[in-house]
């Protein structure tokens, strides 16, 4: 998924624009731009922040002056296919000027805010996205009068271990939706629905629970520095290691071990691993 923030201005001519991508824009402010199929017939439209439109990919429209600041997400045809998948027929996307669809406006909101706070969940965030955007963009907009998608099950036990040691192997790296998907050969969205179904989470989740399981027993030891514990366990900031830590834990990073080591020695050997909530606002 590629993320950017666009401005349209003051243009001398206008411009005839072609999209080579899918994209979502959200406006981010009150703004008006002109637009139209053709040149000679280009109309001024108004819009409101938190209005989202899509243009899939070959849209053509005219161009000219315009107030407007919005911000760009695009989806690629790989994630629509896989979106697809279990379909008859094919399912063609349309522009739309505005759509009034709450889960995909959640969406692309929550992308914006990762985006102000610098992007701290990292790759494995916008890929688990951008598969969400395809599929609801995909049942709102493509899936009527198709064969609905079916999967039963989950992973295997063979490939669930798979994953779960692959992440346990590369906790401090970037991991991606794909990379995952690749290592039990299934598409990014077919992995995402198995993966829910066996494990009750995301994959996003998974690894967030994970890493802060981790990160628990590192912050164990008293001379472990909590900006080492985040950088070991994959976190990109320490603060967005605290943010997590505590909407998971209920409580800092420093909290916890104060606590941790205020037990009784058997209460501490008693309970090592702390029951912790998947959290479904991090997907």
């Amino acid at each position: 998924m590629r993320v950017a923030v666009e401005v349209l201005g003051s243009v001398s001519d206008p411009y005839l624009q072609v999209r080579d991508e899918h994209v979502f824009a959200m406006m981010l402010r009150h703004g008006a731009i002109e637009v139209g199929t053709r040149r000679s017939a280009m109309r001024r439209v108004t819009f409101q922040a938190g209005e989202v439109g899509f243009f899939p990919r070959r849209t053509e429209r005219w161009v000219g002056t315009g107030d407007q600041q919005r911000l760009l997400l695009s989806v690629s045809d790989d994630a629509l296919m896989a979106a697809r998948n279990g379909m008859s027929g094919a399912a063609e996307l349309d522009h739309r000027c505005r759509m009034a669809d709450p889960r995909l406006t959640a969406l692309i909101a929550a992308v914006n805010a990762e985006r102000i706070a610098g992007f701290p969940g990292g790759r494995l965030f916008l890929d688990s996205v951008e598969q969400a955007l395809a599929v609801a963009l995909v049942d709102a907009y493509a899936g009527r009068g198709h064969s609905v998608r079916t999967f039963r099950g989950g992973l295997g036990t063979a490939r669930l271990k798979a994953v779960k040691e692959w992440v346990d192997a590369k906790m401090e790296d970037e991991l991606t939706l794909i990379e995952m998907a690749h290592l039990v050969e299934l598409s990014p969205a077919h992995f995402s629905r198995m993966f829910r179904k066996s494990t009750g989470e995301t994959p996003h989740q998974f690894v967030l629970r994970n890493r802060i399981e981790r990160a628990k027993e590192m912050l164990r030891a008293p001379e472990a520095r909590v900006l080492d514990v985040a950088v070991a366990c994959g976190f990109k900031t320490q603060q967005h290691f605290a943010r997590v830590f505590r909407y998971m834990c209920g409580t800092s990073p420093r909290e916890y071990r104060l606590e941790w080591w205020s037990r009784d020695p058997s209460e501490r050997h008693q309970n090592k691993n702390l029951q912790i909530e998947p959290d479904s606002l991090l997907q």
